[in-house]
This record gives C-alpha cells, sequence and structure tokens, in this order.
C-alpha cells in the first residue's frame, strides 16, 4: 500500500474532495477515487470522509492506495512494424488506434501483449508486468516512433536521458488556423486539468514545466498549417495542449479542439517522426525516423 499526504492550501477552500486537484494528479479515475472514499482509504484529519466532504484551510489529506491487482496479460501474435532491433532495444512504428500498455478493462491488442509475443522474456522489468520495456509512450492516436528497452541497464540509461531531456523527439501535426510566425517556443507548465481529470491543461499552479519548439513546415492553405514540433520536455499530452493554448489545436483532437473533426481521421494529427539517443551499450548517437503515415499523406494532399 502506497501513502500520500497533501495539504490544503488556501485557495482550495470548498472544494469537494473527488475534485480535489492534488488527489487528481494521482490520475486515478473518478469512479476508483469514490471507491476509495467509500472503503475509508481517503481521510480527512484522519477522520473517515464522504465523497460530497469540503475542503477546508490547512486541512490535511491522507490517501491511502492498495496495491494493484495483477492483470493477466497474455502475450499475442500481433504484427509488429519493426524500424531497428538488437539486443539491447528494439524501435517500433507503432500504428494509429494503438494503446501502448494495458491497464484495468484494456487487457488485450496493446503493445505490450505485441512485445510480449515478439521479445518473449527478453524485455526490462524496471516498470512493472504492466509496462514490460516501456521507457516513454505515445497516445493511442498518435503514430510513430517509440524506443522498448529489452535490458534493465538500457533502461536505465535511455530513462536518464529522458529525464535529462537529452533525446531528439521530432513530431509532424497538422494544426488549425494560420500561423503568423514561423517558428516559436511555447514554454508553459502542464499538469492534471482542476476540473475534467482525464484531460491535462496549462496548470502555474501545480503543472511541471513544459517547452514545445515549433517551425512551419507547410502553410498548406492557410486554414490548417503543416509544422514541426520538437520536445524540450515530455509532459503527458504536452504538444495537443500546448498548441491548443496558443490557438492552434491539432487537427482530429476533439479533446483539445473542436469537438467535430472535419476530416474523420479518428484521432489527432500527429506524428512522432524522428528519435534520437545515445546508444545505452555502443554509447553512440543513433536517430531514427518513421515516414508520415498513408492518412497523414492524404490529409496534406487535400489541404494543398
Amino acid at each position: 500500500m502506497k501513502t500520500y499526504t497533501f495539504f490544503v492550501a488556501e485557495e482550495e477552500e470548498g472544494i469537494r474532495i473527488d475534485k480535489y486537484s492534488q488527489i487528481l494528479d494521482l490520475e486515478l479515475s473518478r469512479s476508483y477515487l469514490q471507491k476509495l472514499i467509500k472503503d475509508n482509504c481517503v481521510l480527512a484529519n484522519g477522520k473517515e470522509i464522504k465523497a460530497n466532504y469540503k475542503l477546508n484551510v490547512k486541512d490535511t489529506i491522507t490517501v491511502n492506495l492498495p496495491d494493484p491487482e495483477p492483470l493477466d496479460i497474455k502475450a499475442e501474435n500481433i504484427p509488429l512494424d519493426i524500424v531497428y532491433e538488437d539486443d539491447a532495444f528494439v524501435i517500433i512504428n507503432k500504428p494509429k488506434d494503438m494503446v501502448v500498455h494495458p491497464s484495468a478493462g484494456h487487457t488485450s491488442g496493446t503493445l505490450v501483449n505485441a512485445l510480449l509475443y515478439h521479445c518473449r522474456d527478453n524485455l526490462s522489468g524496471i516498470n512493472g508486468v504492466l509496462r514490460p520495456g516501456i521507457v516513454h509512450r505515445i497516445d493511442k492516436d498518435t503514430t510513430g516512433v517509440l524506443v522498448v528497452c529489452k535490458s534493465d541497464i538500457a533502461h536505465i540509461k535511455i530513462a536518464e536521458q529522458l529525464k535529462e531531456h537529452s533525446i531528439t523527439r521530432k513530431y509532424n501535426a497538422i494544426v488549425y488556423h494560420n500561423m503568423k510566425e514561423d517558428k516559436g517556443i511555447i514554454d508553459a507548465p502542464i499538469g492534471r486539468h482542476p476540473i475534467d481529470r482525464k484531460k491535462m491543461a496549462i496548470n502555474s499552479r501545480n503543472g511541471k514545466r513544459a517547452v514545445t519548439h515549433y517551425q512551419v513546415l507547410d502553410p498548406l492553405n492557410h486554414k490548417y498549417n503543416h509544422i514541426e514540433c520538437q520536445l524540450e520536455t515530455g509532459r503527458t499530452h504536452q504538444i495537443r495542449v500546448h498548441l491548443s493554448s496558443i490557438n492552434h489545436p491539432l487537427v482530429g483532437d476533439t479533446v483539445y479542439g473542436p469537438s467535430k473533426d472535419p476530416f474523420n481521421i479518428n484521432g489527432q494529427a500527429l506524428h512522432a517522426r524522428v528519435l534520437g539517443f545515445i546508444h545505452p551499450i555502443k554509447n553512440e548517437y543513433m536517430e531514427f525516423e518513421t515516414p508520415l503515415p498513408s492518412y497523414f499523406e492524404e490529409l496534406l494532399d487535400k489541404l494543398r
């Protein structure tokens, strides 16, 4: 069991416990949080509370998270687009509509299921049974390059490069509206949305620093722009949140952009094109690039 302790700030007074942003930052589902409260795993000043409890200044909130029940993750013979592979890692070109790792209620059809079949027991175990080999992830509807580690040593060394922001990560995106500047930098902290826990948001109070560099590759028809984004940091939904914050949401992103997708591409037009890092064993820089997927190319042709 893990225990988390939070102290309520003055500006948080009066907020319901099940909407408390510091608890929501633990990435719990609303239903699971309510179950925790019902099971007396969430306490205020050491006392049991109900889901409608409203926070008071200087409250001490304690959350006791039970150890997760292990899921039965099975190897599945799902074809993988392998860009490169050696004894340390494998580089995957992830397709659209594929979840990276399993979660409760979603235990099949993921990249991890496919990796368990392809790599057998040769995956790092640092991130546990649900995320073997997974150092970083990209959204279900984002395509492109992803590294998966086969050994713990490789995992540790690549994870260190991610932490130091020394890994090269370039994405192609198609965004709404004409960009007046050919390039720019978005430096704005990202954290959990204060109300909708499924979303991220620019959050100056609880967010972590996030930096995205962007440049226009093709102005298209000036109603949409094809751009490249290079990540300096790697927060959840970083590119999607940052571009939406400057009024250039990604085409197809119905979470951070318009609620209807005019082109029916089923997810944001975002492709992880380039990934570069120091090889964890050979100690030399390697860079991998994946081509734009067909749906992306077809949309570009339509908008030119």
